[in-house]
């Protein structure tokens, strides 16, 4: 088989001799710290991305990804604008009423936003449901479907009254000016498990305008269902026909986000800091290499082994042990993220606060990043002490053997 030298005898300085043990030792430390860097790293970063995409199906998943928004309402709910069908990553347009309310019941008070939907295209919410269900809010049933944490707040359950007042809309009465108000049904309950429970309030589209002093037919603006939420940003910037407004998740859960950005960030770069560390422990074991094996370079050399040869020899060197600690790494990360809830069951962790299992979510294309990062931190490391291996003088250094 064809072994170039360089490679071969990299190889063969790897496995060192018997007597080398410390040398060993210490190669064999910056292996498994890279290993344990990689392992820990691909564990978190999968950990997160789960958490984030539970956040996103949770939250975005109920709450308008997008709205596009007039000076009035709009009076077509079944013939979206053809500029928003064109945009990019837009699945769907459906109508939409949308308010600040105000809700009663028998002995409390509580503030949310109402949404009124057409049932059928609200599909999300159903994965959510505890009681009842969505096909509930039917036109002129006068029902809404609130959130766990609201209905405790209000202390109601299915089949209750609360009084649903939206303060944006006044009506004249014998007793003065107050704000627009009917008696709703509780029909059902959802659980996301995040704080959109206590601020969400759903209805029928029809109940919601008839609510709001809407005409037939009328609703607030178009809900955008878009192929990734995240996509906003770019989307915002699209050009709307005049008179249009555009708003997002980002107004109100935008800084729920970029915190769990922010810190799926950091928590990256503090154990991409571990592997550095434990990547450039190599230049420690391969420097005590080079000095150990000073004689042989040398005898390399007389015999014809050029100093790029001999450079690459410890590059292969020390090389290796980053390629075999970031591979396995990598791989019992990955195997390691995706049984690890089976796992904290053995050890007796408590799971129950995090709705029974951590979610994961494993991306090949980052574990093949983090991999490979750690590789190329490796090879970086191991380029000083093999230019000082290459650049030893055969005759200085066999002067006294």
């Amino acid at each position: 088989m064809f072994h170039p030298l360089p490679i071969f005898i990299g190889l063969r300085y790897l496995k060192g001799r018997s007597g080398d043990r410390f040398s060993r030792f210490v190669s064999a430390m910056s292996t498994a710290g890279i290993t344990i860097g990689v392992l820990a790293l691909v564990i978190v970063i999968s950990v997160m991305n789960g958490f984030e995409q539970q956040l996103k199906d949770r939250i975005l998943g109920v709450l308008p990804q997008a709205l596009i928004t007039q000076d009035g309402p709009f009076t077509q709910p079944d013939a979206p604008p053809a500029a928003l069908s064109a945009l990019p990553q837009v699945n769907r347009a459906v109508p939409l009423t949308r308010a600040e309310a105000v809700l009663q019941s028998a002995g409390a008070l509580a503030a949310g936003a109402m949404l009124g939907i057409e049932p059928e295209d609200y599909e999300p919410l159903a994965a959510h449901m505890v009681q009842g269900q969505v096909a509930d809010l039917t036109p002129g049933s006068y029902r809404v479907i609130l959130g766990n944490g609201m209905a405790q707040q209000l202390g109601v359950k299915v089949g209750d009254k609360v009084r649903l007042m939206v303060t944006s809309v006044s009506v004249y009465t014998p007793l003065g000016r107050i704000p627009s108000q009917r008696n709703f049904i509780v029909s059902g309950i959802y659980f996301t498990g995040s704080d959109v429970d206590k601020s969400l309030v759903l209805t029928n589209i029809a109940d919601a305008g008839r609510l709001l002093r809407y005409k037939p037919d009328a609703f607030t603006g178009w809900r955008l269902f878009l192929d990734d939420p995240f996509s906003v940003t770019e989307l915002a910037q699209s050009d709307l026909p005049d008179g249009f407004s555009w708003s997002d998740w980002r107004d109100q859960r935008g800084e729920l986000f970029q915190a769990v950005k922010m810190e799926k960030n950091m928590m990256g770069l503090m154990l991409g800091l571990v592997v550095g560390v434990a990547a450039f422990n190599i230049i420690s074991a391969l420097i005590m290499v080079v000095m150990e094996k000073q004689a042989e370079v040398a005898i390399l050399k007389t015999q014809g082994m050029t100093s790029q040869q001999v450079l690459l020899t410890f590059i292969v060197q020390g090389a290796s042990s980053g390629v075999i600690g970031a591979v396995a790494g990598g791989i019992l990360g990955t195997l390691l993220a995706l049984n690890i809830n089976g796992i904290l069951s053995l050890l007796g962790v408590d799971l129950a606060s995090l709705g029974g299992s951590l979610p994961v979510d494993v991306k090949p294309f980052q574990v093949a990043i983090v991999i490979i990062g750690a590789i190329c931190l490796s090879l970086l490391a191991t380029l000083f002490p093999s230019y000082r291996a290459a650049a030893v003088r055969p005759a200085e250094a066999l002067r006294y053997e």
